[in-house]
């Protein structure tokens, strides 16, 4: 018996300005974006990944527009593996993505520190080997 996280839902200001973010900005794959009632059922995911993807979910009341941008209190929520970081890194640099330092060697790998477009923070990170 396994389980997994299949789908974890990311607040959003608009479906469209977010997906361009994300396919343009981050090269994810667009999975599903489909009419749900007055609402959108929209699915990105990382590029050849086959885990964890994301639910864009327009903020759809007060309560819910008060946290896109701030969904895990100011600290790195979401972590972006690669196998290639300097393409990715140099890749979001040319669309704009902004990045609070240099790229930095850890031990458990290189790593960078950036924000989305509605201010959440992630780390692009290469794993050791």
């Amino acid at each position: 018996m396994s389980q997994s996280i299949a789908l974890v839902t990311f607040l959003v200001h608009d479906y469209d300005e977010a997906i361009t973010f994300f396919v343009d900005a981050l090269r994810f794959t667009l999975v599903e974006d489909k009419p749900q009632g007055g609402k959108r059922w929209v699915v990105v995911a990382p590029r050849g990944s086959t885990g964890c993807a994301l639910v864009l979910a327009k903020a759809s009341t007060p309560q819910q527009s008060s946290h896109v941008g701030d969904q895990t209190g100011g600290r790195v929520g979401l972590f972006l593996h690669t196998d290639d970081f300097q393409a990715d890194y140099e890749h979001m640099k040319s669309r704009g993505v902004q990045f609070f330092e240099t790229p930095r060697n850890e031990p458990y790998g290189k790593v960078v520190v950036f924000k989305d477009l509605y201010g959440n923070l992630w780390d692009l990170m290469q794993p050791a080997n």
